[in-house]
């Protein structure tokens, strides 16, 4: 009897332990998801806002989608001091990320800065809301690769997901040069929706292979390390796309931009700053939820504020909204819930079985 009680004793607290790092990292999860909404439909719109007012300048947009990588060292501050006060009596180390783990984030930083230069340029081009649409494709791609990198497992759902995804894509791709802005020829408009689509393409590679540096790292992953590899990767894209300004003479010419912009000199530097700051949360938040859960998760939650991205950029900027958008829209969406179904039958399964399991326990 008393052995019993013993091991009734154990699970009980095995429950319990598990059941508090399961609310902690469902909290860190939703605290992600909301960061990275802050960036997700923040940076686009301040990306075409720069662009609409007289900007002219490809490689500073892309800078200033990881220019504000210095931010980071305010949440890695308050971690350190969380972490020395909490463990008086021990030596706390002041980062945790090792020199392999920092080749591996610097090549991902480097791949990043050409993601922003695509980006930039599409955004140059396009309508936000088009955009948008295009860059909802990466999901697609985030799956293949995610398929291929870290195993992950495709479901009826999934599959689903990438048809509807992709499908939509070619409805608005045939459709493409309707929103064509007046001052834009077609192999302007159409170089900047294949740069967008590039862009799609290669993030959904980028985030499978944070995934699979974390599976890697032959240490535990903390949050703070998350950071600081976050850190070292807006670092190098930041460094990439500098070279791009100093050999297309950006720095020379800021001044001169800021004199010419629509709101006011002042109102463009605040721009700048505010852009800079708005993607750092995105990135984060991206990452954020990578390590809490998946790359695939990650890019589902970017698919699903597509809506919010494209009534904001309907609201401000007055984009049309033909009938092309409104079917990929619709088949975007769809794709989302799709796998949304298959992620909540996934987890269900996964429940039952954890479930069945320690009552197995119990009763042996």
């Amino acid at each position: 009897m008393e052995m019993e009680s013993q091991v009734s004793s154990q699970i009980e607290t095995r429950k319990e332990n598990k059941k508090i790092k399961s609310v902690l990292k469902l909290s860190i999860l939703v605290l992600n998801c909301l960061v990275l909404a802050i960036g997700n439909t923040g940076g686009p719109l301040l990306l075409r806002l720069y662009f609409i007012k007289g900007g002219k300048k490809i490689w500073l947009s892309s800078w200033l989608e990881t220019g504000g990588w210095p931010v980071m060292f305010l949440p890695l501050t308050i971690s350190y001091l969380y972490r020395r006060r909490t463990n008086p009596n021990t030596e706390t180390k002041v980062c945790f990320i090792t020199p392999t783990l920092f080749m591996a984030s610097a090549a991902l930083g480097l791949l990043t800065g050409v993601d922003d230069y695509f980006y930039s340029y599409g955004a140059s081009r396009l309508p936000v809301s088009t955009s948008a649409l295009i860059i909802s494709t990466q999901l697609a791609f985030t799956a293949v690769f995610a398929f291929l990198l870290v195993r992950q497992k495709f479901t009826s759902y999934s599959i689903n997901a990438v048809v509807l995804l992709t499908v939509g894509a070619v409805v608005l791709g045939l459709h493409a040069s309707g929103d064509r802005p007046g001052n834009e020829s077609n192999k302007q408009y159409f170089t900047g929706f294949f740069m967008t689509l590039a862009a799609a393409v290669l993030y959904g590679y980028i985030l499978p292979m944070v995934e699979l540096t974390y599976k890697k790292a032959n240490q535990v992953v903390t949050y703070s390390l998350v950071m600081e590899m976050q850190m070292v990767m807006s670092l190098f894209a930041t460094a990439f796309c500098t070279v791009g300004m100093l050999i297309n003479k950006d720095f020379q010419t800021i001044p001169g931009e800021a004199k010419e912009f629509a709101l006011g000199e002042s109102n463009y530097y605040v721009l700048l700053s505010f852009s800079a700051i708005v993607w750092q949360f995105f990135f984060m938040g991206a990452i954020g939820v990578i390590f809490c859960a998946s790359s695939l998760l990650s890019a589902v939650m970017i698919a699903v504020l597509l809506p919010l991205t494209e009534i904001l950029a309907v609201l401000i900027f007055h984009e049309k909204f033909k009938a092309e958008k409104a079917v990929s829209l619709f088949l975007s969406l769809w794709g989302f819930f799709s796998y949304l179904c298959g992620e909540i039958k996934e987890t269900n399964k996964k429940k039952k079985a954890a479930k069945s399991e320690a009552m197995t326990i119990t009763e042996s």
